[in-house]
């Protein structure tokens, strides 16, 4: 006789990769989900204003979005806020993209949006595009990192790197994201984020007037090629 435990598991069937991805087909939907995977909360009015469509709009998918798991809601005030529901939302998101075709440019705006998120960006607290991916290599190149399989350790020379930029105790390790706009592994997990973290608190690099995207700064740019060639 099975126990309940099975009875439980044999009653809830296989994952249902067909409805995830779904909601995800929405054109809407998925421009909201791009937009949070820097680990920003946004209220309706903005996410509206990136997809394109009317407030109440937002709201319905926002409600289908949260009913599936995929953004969690903050509170502030009368205000409401959305942002994914975790890293994994994250991770599912940009593995999508990199397998995903790019769309067709059809003005000078879209152009310089997807050049500046190209360059550099933000996913999630880690830091991805050109930028994210060139910082990921010459870590690897000076032995600062190996990557095993999905992951990259952090070696003992990479350790006192970081312990130099200002980072006390730095992660031991951190993830392999493939990046959708390079083609190519970058540095995510905590280790990524504490590197971006403290190359944001150095001003090495900064936001920028463009959601997601930022840019490296006077300073980075001769420090980053002082210590990493880039």
């Amino acid at each position: 006789m099975a126990s309940s435990a099975e009875t439980r598991v044999q009653a809830q069937g296989e994952v249902d990769i067909a409805a995830a991805a779904a909601l995800m087909a929405d054109p809407s939907r998925a421009a909201v989900l791009m937009e949070l995977t820097d680990g920003r909360a946004l209220p309706p009015s903005e996410l509206a204003e990136v997809a394109g469509v009317s407030r109440s709009t937002m709201s319905e998918h926002l409600a289908k979005l949260q009913r599936a798991g995929f953004l969690a809601v903050e509170t502030g005030g009368r205000n409401r806020y959305y942002r994914l529901a975790g890293p994994e939302v994250a991770a599912a998101v940009e593995a999508l993209a990199a397998l995903a075709p790019r769309s067709e440019v059809r003005s000078l705006r879209q152009a310089n949006r997807a050049g500046a998120l190209g360059a550099a960006r933000t996913c999630y607290g880690h830091l991805a595009g050109a930028l994210g991916v060139g910082i990921t290599d010459a870590m690897v190149a000076r032995g600062l990192v190996e990557r095993e399989g999905e992951v990259f350790l952090l070696t003992e020379p990479g350790a006192a790197f970081l312990v130099d930029l200002g980072i006390e105790k730095p992660p031991r390790a951190g993830k392999s994201c493939n990046d959708w706009s390079e083609r190519r592994p970058h540095l995510a997990g905590k280790l990524g984020v504490a590197l971006t973290k403290r190359l944001f608190e150095l001003d090495w690099i900064e936001r920028t007037e463009r959601r997601r995207a930022v840019r490296v700064t006077k300073v980075g740019r001769r420090e980053l090629g002082r210590r990493l060639a880039i």
